[in-house]
């Protein structure tokens, strides 16, 4: 797909959301998927900090997992990679936006981070063939981006914490069920919306 984009080619099919901001050079399409790269990256940064405890877990809720997904859903699978990519790698580098305001990769819930780097990738290939623009769709992407995060956050919390499977699972997935549903919730009315604000045709 061309980088540049109008109404007409932002709302095909193949297009992402971020793909109805407009671009007339490729040198402004540069410019502006850097930008959204960067966006990106701070968005998931400061969801991180809505943070709340979770007695008998390492992993707190955040807004985080929410802001990781939409983020790819929103830019694609190229740009939500490397958005993700920037957040994972400065926050490893010593920028304190991980969730409770930690940096580094010595937490025990470093490996939902990369899930998230994995999961932006995978929702923003699917929202490019249409997940993302009916509420069924988006459930199913959500769900999917969801999925990937947990395969690789539990499995690196067990082995971070000397934790069995059993135990990982009860405390770094069961306690986050309900607000995943609540997110996938919310996801469903916003995404296809901002495409009907777009123009987009079926």
């Amino acid at each position: 797909m061309s980088v540049l984009s109008s109404p007409a080619t932002a709302t095909r099919p193949g297009a992402v959301l971020a793909d109805a901001l407009p671009a007339t050079s490729a040198g402004r399409a540069r410019v502006r998927d850097a930008a959204l790269v960067l966006g990106g990256a701070v968005l998931t940064g400061l969801a991180a900090q809505l943070s709340v405890p979770v007695p008998g877990s390492p992993v707190p809720v955040t807004g985080q997992t929410f802001a990781a997904l939409l983020v790819g859903t929103a830019l694609g699978a190229r740009r939500g990679f490397l958005s993700l990519g920037l957040y994972a790698v400065a926050g490893v580098a010593g920028v304190p936006w991980f969730s409770e305001g930690a940096a580094g990769f010595g937490m025990p819930s470093f490996g939902y981070i990369l899930g998230m780097l994995l999961a932006a990738t995978v929702v923003g290939a699917l929202a490019r063939r249409g997940g993302d623009r009916s509420p069924l769709r988006t459930v199913g992407t959500m769900a999917a981006g969801t999925a990937i995060i947990y395969a690789v956050g539990v499995p690196y919390l067990a082995l971070a914490t000397g934790m069995t499977a059993t135990e990982a699972m009860a405390a770094g997935l069961v306690p986050f069920l309900v607000g995943d549903a609540l997110k996938a919730a919310l996801a469903m009315g916003a995404l296809p919306t901002a495409w009907k604000l777009t123009g987009r045709r079926d």
